[in-house]
């Protein structure tokens, strides 16, 4: 929905109505991953894509249905059915759409969700797709409170329970209950789309690698930090790009930190009086990867010195080091990408194998 939100706003502003086509579901090589959304406006426009060209001819005229008679609709394209080679999804993949209209009868919540984006506040929206009653009913879910109805006070706390763990780790899937909201249960299927703020990178050590590591961060869209005692070479010269250059201690700094299952730290000083600290503090924490840069014989001494530092073999098993995949890398943009390819990795559970040498789908976890 955020790609298409600003539209929906002013569509809602001027009394209008939209129908709006919303991936759900994708199975192998899909262009486009579950939340993309595409509009069909009153005024008989396009906004927005679900599947990079493919589908959208098809959807258009669904969304066109859809605002016509008030009726969500539940759409799956692949190509293992008729319809798919007529609207031209060839890549190998699978989509499953749901169309819903929007106005202000359906989504009054809308002002409130665009408020919290802008903010950067997290919020998730819980929509029943498919099911005996409620389809297309909204639960707007917030950290501490909720908005809308699913259709009963079981069913919304339930619901509500569930989507806040998915909030805190900013994951977007499906939930599946009994007609009531049993956990156990099955045939009421609701999808729960999180916006939550960009995750983020902690780099500590203010050298060339971690310039680069900063610039890859933030392709991969986080939110970057470079960190280091050393006010001469912590500069907002040499790290234009970060979004916050800090002069401080490492481990001191982060102890005061929010440090959740998407954070990132990278500790790339390789000096014991700097990496010892902040690893300390570092892998106590709730990171979702923890990486140190150094030799095998660094590693090795650190990893002594930790211990003597009181920290057990579990925390120690999280440490990525010597940090980053095995690509051959010798300059600090292609370390870079060897660290960003690690934490794409330990993130989503790849093999970092060479694709053409797997068999199976090509994203881990997807539905055969």
């Amino acid at each position: 929905m955020r790609e298409v939100l600003a539209e929906l706003i002013a569509i809602r502003e001027r009394g209008g109505s939209a129908a709006m086509a919303t991936v759900v579901r994708t199975w192998r090589s899909a262009p486009r991953p579950a939340g993309a959304s595409m509009l069909v406006t009153d005024a008989g426009e396009a906004v927005g894509s679900v599947s990079g060209g493919c589908v959208e001819g098809a959807l258009f005229e669904v969304g066109q249905e859809v605002l016509a008679d008030g009726q969500a609709r539940f759409e799956t394209y692949g190509v293992s059915d008729d319809d798919a080679f007529a609207v031209g999804l060839t890549c190998g993949g699978i989509l499953e759409v749901f169309v819903e209209r929007v106005d202000d009868q359906t989504w009054p919540e809308l002002a409130g969700i665009a408020a919290s984006l802008a903010a950067e506040e997290p919020v998730a929206i819980a929509t029943i797709v498919h099911g005996p009653h409620f389809v297309g009913r909204h639960l707007v879910v917030r950290p501490d409170h909720a908005e809308g109805t699913l259709g009963t006070e079981r069913l919304d706390d339930t619901v509500r329970e569930d989507v806040i763990g998915m909030l805190a780790s900013g994951t977007t899937g499906f939930l599946h209950y009994g007609p009531e909201g049993e956990r156990l249960g099955e045939g009421l299927d609701v999808f729960v789309a999180s916006y939550a703020p960009p995750p983020q990178m902690f780099v500590f050590g203010a050298i060339d690698f971690s310039a680069a590591l900063v610039r890859v961060g933030k392709l991969l869209g986080f939110r970057v930090t470079l960190c280091d005692a050393r006010p001469v070479f912590a500069t907002r010269k040499r790290f234009p790009e970060a979004d916050e250059v800090v002069v401080d201690w490492p481990h001191r700094w982060l102890e005061k930190q929010h440090v959740d299952q998407r954070t990132v730290i990278a500790v790339l000083t390789h000096d014991p009086k700097f990496d010892v600290p902040a690893l300390t503090v570092a892998l106590r924490t709730n990171a979702g990867y923890v990486g140190a840069m150094g030799s095998r014989r660094t590693h090795e001494d650190r990893l002594a010195r930790l211990k003597e530092a009181g920290l057990t073999d579990d925390e120690l098993s999280r440490l990525h080091s010597p940090i980053g995949l095995d690509l051959g890398s010798r300059t600090p943009e292609e370390t870079a990408i060897s660290i960003a390819a690690e934490i794409i990795q330990a993130r989503w559970g790849g093999s970092g194998r060479h694709l053409a040498g797997t068999d199976g789908p090509i994203h881990p976890g997807a539905p055969r």
